[in-house]
């Protein structure tokens, strides 16, 4: 009797957007911890309740996004929620100025570490086009290798793939799941009702 095994996660992230989200908090706690040493009546407490409104807020929109594809399910980890997709629950992918995946019911979840770039997608359908003209023009001509692919097409080219080749295995059934982020949400709400209390309080 064979079992079937599940492969490790393909892990998409976005390079630009976890550096960015390092630039972020490191320019935070520089001028987070001057305000809190160095500054004088109520400044301390308005940069400790702007931090930890501030900070969760940059950890979910640069560091948190992930997408995760084993042979099982798509896991879509966005700033405020995990979704969990089996693979036969995943109705298709759609890419236009966003990426996304939608289930079987329609509902539709934005891949937020697969962002697109129309620059890198133009450039590649320009270097496509270029060499099927100078193909047309001289079919004995050496044509140069067109463009790479764009990084994010790739990475959804490997998950349609993927969702076709694993989507009727029994271990790719069930229904999709959302679970929300309060680790994230409980720290940002705490640190902006503390900001308005102290602009409140004057």
């Amino acid at each position: 009797m064979t079992s079937e095994t599940t492969t490790p996660d393909r892990i998409y992230r976005s390079p630009a957007g976890i550096a960015g989200g390092v630039v972020l908090l490191a320019l935070g706690a520089w001028l987070g911890f001057d305000a809190l040493v160095n500054g004088d009546g109520r400044t301390p407490w308005l940069a400790l309740a702007g931090l930890l409104f501030a900070v969760p807020l940059v950890i979910a929109f640069t560091i948190r996004p992930a997408v995760y594809g084993n042979d099982d399910r798509l896991r879509v980890r966005n700033p405020f929620r995990m979704i969990t997709l089996p693979w036969a629950a995943v109705g298709g992918f759609r890419s236009g100025y966003s990426n996304e995946v939608f289930d079987q019911e329609g509902t539709t979840y934005q891949l937020w570490s697969i962002p697109v770039s129309l620059r890198a997608r133009r450039r590649a359908q320009r270097s496509q086009m270029r060499a099927e003209t100078k193909q047309a023009r001289n079919p004995s001509a050496t044509v140069d290798p067109p463009a790479a692919r764009p990084s994010a097409d790739q990475a959804m080219g490997e998950l349609r793939e993927l969702c076709e080749a694993r989507a009727a295995a029994a271990t790719s059934q069930g229904e999709p799941t959302v679970r929300w982020a309060y680790e994230i949400i409980a720290p940002a709400l705490a640190g902006a009702v503390l900001l308005v209390i102290l602009i409140a309080l004057g």
